[in-house]
């Protein structure tokens, strides 16, 4: 800003002295420098903010409307010395050019300060990912071509070619005009969501390498203030568990931050295949039949341009196998009329777990087994079991107990927690063949 508005009065002081359009035109070119300048500081500010609620994907754009505002000035700048330019050309106007050395003297002085502002920023736009910047940077460069254009002008001038200062003036307004247009033509594309192409093959291949390969089935990307926003689908194995679900997400999240670092990435999961509608109606046609209990290990594949589907059934244990084999005819009927592009239903049948009895020992009989439990419950969460009880059923000893953790508790770490203490039990006293964990929020 202090350069900009330094260089406004060198240049309209001289070229108001010496009639020079060239001079004059960049004056109204370093008077929009200065906008832009004021426009950048609080461009950058703005943008620097963390998101809200209100602006949830933070405020980087507002670097983006400040190097469209810049481009608009830049048009009206150029347009104007066009104007300036045509009229003396074509002797409308008829000033004379006064190229004295002092005049040249500050063009040199300009182009110095044009140097040193536009290297400046260009490291700063680079350092920082800034689109402000950037169009700063590309500004400044604009003003030292066209400085430079108007000292070949006044050079011009002085050996006896009196519209040379209107040519190199004219040469200005080509450059700001073809800058104007190239900066907001960019930050149009930014505000409108335009995919950024590189950045979106650089996400596209780091997907495709990682390893298990996942399918992609999306990937849609967005760019604000240097930073990239992609929402990426992937599909798994439909039998993929949701931990293994959760594993390939991560995958992905890293292999893109890793292309295009600090970039924001959504995942979303999705079952691989058409078979996962099969499976599912399938699934649900089989639950609908009486007396079946249970269905699992749904899977379907195509044998010669037939779909064949084979699943687990589990019936009463006490059922007699021709019974048992009435219900999976039953079964397969069911499943071919909700999925008629289903050739064959293969069906393997189980019988269902019996109920076992069980009886509360006394607690004088399990008082180390108590005192086991609770000493391991409260090394891994500092507080007591809720509810702790023991049964000896058929299989041998069962503990049953009951968590309480706080509200605010994922579901993926309260599993992980009764897992360990599981795990401890087991390892510590193996005459425990069982454990039950349940958990549960405070109040």
């Amino acid at each position: 800003m202090l350069a900009a508005t330094a260089l406004i009065g060198l240049k309209l002081g001289t070229g108001i002295a010496t009639h020079s359009l060239g001079l004059l035109s960049e004056a109204a070119h370093s008077g929009t420098d200065l906008i832009a300048a004021l426009l950048t500081f609080f461009a950058v500010g703005v943008s620097a903010r963390p998101a809200d609620t209100g602006h949830q994907y933070g405020h980087g754009k507002a670097e983006h409307l400040s190097a469209l505002a810049e481009g608009a000035i830049l048009v009206l700048a150029s347009l104007l010395i066009v104007w300036r330019a045509i009229a003396r050309l074509t002797g409308s106007t008829h000033p004379q050019v006064d190229a004295r050395w002092y005049a040249l003297l500050v063009i040199v002085v300009v182009i110095l300060i044009d140097v040193g502002r536009t290297v400046a920023s260009a490291r700063a736009a680079r350092r920082y990912s800034s689109a402000a910047l950037s169009s700063n940077a590309l500004h400044f460069g604009s003003d030292l071509a066209g400085s430079t254009a108007v000292l070949i002008g006044l050079l011009f001038v002085r050996a006896g070619y009196a519209q040379a200062d209107s040519i190199a003036a004219l040469f200005v307004a080509c450059i700001v005009l073809l800058v104007a247009v190239r900066l907001m033509r960019r930050n149009v594309d930014v505000l409108m969501d335009v995919a950024p192409a590189d950045a979106e093959e650089a996400a596209r291949l780091a997907i495709t390498r990682i390893q298990p390969a996942v399918e992609l089935r999306r990937l849609r990307m967005r760019q604000a203030a240097g930073r990239y926003f992609a929402d990426v689908v992937i599909g798994v194995s439909p039998d993929a568990a949701v931990g293994q679900g959760h594993a390939a997400a991560d995958a992905v999240e890293r292999a893109v931050q890793s292309a295009l670092p600090e970039a924001d990435v959504v995942v979303h999961v999705e079952p691989q295949g058409s078979d996962a509608a099969v499976r599912e109606r399938a699934h649900a046609a089989a639950l609908g039949v009486r007396r079946v209990r249970e269905v699992h290990n749904v899977s379907v594949v195509s044998v010669d341009s037939r779909t064949e589907l084979s699943l687990h059934l589990k019936l009463p244990g006490d059922l007699s196998l021709e019974e048992a084999h009435e219900i999976a005819e039953e079964v397969e009927r069911a499943i071919r009329e909700a999925v008629p592009e289903v050739d064959a239903v293969l069906t393997h049948l189980e019988p269902l777990a019996e109920e076992s009895e069980g009886t509360r020992p006394r607690r004088t009989e399990v008082a180390e087994d108590f005192d086991l439990v609770e000493r391991i419950v409260r090394d891994a969460t500092d507080t007591e079991p809720e509810e702790l009880r023991f049964l000896h059923t058929d299989e041998g000893l069962v503990a049953y107990l009951t968590l309480r953790l706080g509200p605010g508790t994922a579901l993926a770490d309260a599993h992980a927690l009764a897992s360990e203490i599981e795990e401890l039990i087991r390892r510590e006293r193996p005459e425990i063949t069982d454990v039950v964990v349940h958990t549960e929020p405070s109040e």
